[in-house]
């Protein structure tokens, strides 16, 4: 059974007079992708920052497994054009000066041709790269990554989303994203959560895909031209549930 790194459990978020997260509930498991969709104003990145303690709850509990470690991607960078920082240089500064370990990291995410190249240099797919190795030198157990395609053309989402399951598959971390990207993300990830304050529904992509919340929240359209969804056989799923996070089975 796999090791349970990550519980949300009844969070509500009040700040101010304005409730912006809603009896949320959520689970992530060791090897799990799990990805949060909804509207902009939705709570997405909020809830990262909840399930990361940058935010403290008003009501219910953020429970991370004993241990755990935890590697983040941001949404959006912010580079200061009159500091000139290369990629080798932030890397090595996130490995607190251990060289050695940029270049495996650079060849893991395919970016050790800008190696060199300032930040500011970069195309949207390379800095994306560059910000996912930032997010494993810590060889996270759970990689927390918001709107990770974030600025990338449709190929480039595609290869994206392919390296992350890679990596997802290869050090047998678990995922936790947030994307507004509803066709490609569907094929990518193992449970989607809707999120609209509340959990609108969650469970697998096609469960979500077909559920009335989903349809309501997207428009008809969405539901019409989804992605197909490439079923894994060897997964037993939970269906989808409104208001309501069960997880894996």
């Amino acid at each position: 059974m796999s090791r349970l790194l990550l519980e949300v459990s009844n969070v509500d978020l009040m700040i101010g007079k304005q409730l912006l997260l809603q009896q949320i509930n959520l689970k992530i498991s060791q090897g799990e992708i799990l990805t949060i969709i909804g509207p902009n104003g939705a709570g997405k990145t909020t809830l990262l920052r909840v399930a990361l303690g940058l935010l403290k709850p008003t009501t219910g509990t953020v429970t991370p497994a004993p241990g755990l470690t935890v590697g983040y991607m941001p949404q959006r960078l912010h580079l200061d054009p009159t500091f000139p920082l290369t990629v080798r240089r932030m890397l090595a500064l996130a490995c607190k000066g251990d060289w050695a370990k940029v270049i495996p990291l650079m060849e893991e995410v395919g970016a050790t041709h800008v190696l060199d190249s300032p930040l500011q240099t970069l195309s949207g797919g390379e800095l994306q790269r560059v910000l996912l190795a930032r997010a494993l030198v810590r060889e996270p157990d759970l990689l927390v990554l918001d709107e990770p395609v974030q600025g990338v053309d449709v190929h480039g989402q595609v290869e994206l989303y392919q390296l992350i399951s890679r990596i997802r598959d290869q050090r047998g971390c678990a995922v936790l994203m947030v994307s507004h990207d509803l066709h490609l993300v569907m094929a990518a990830t193992d449970q989607v959560l809707c999120l609209n304050q509340h959990i609108c529904c969650s469970g697998t992509p096609e469960s979500v895909s077909n559920h009335p919340a989903f349809a309501e929240l997207f428009g008809p359209a969405a539901v019409k031209h989804m992605a197909v969804y490439v079923h894994d056989q060897n997964h037993h799923h939970s269906h989808c549930e409104s208001c309501e996070w069960r997880g894996k089975k």
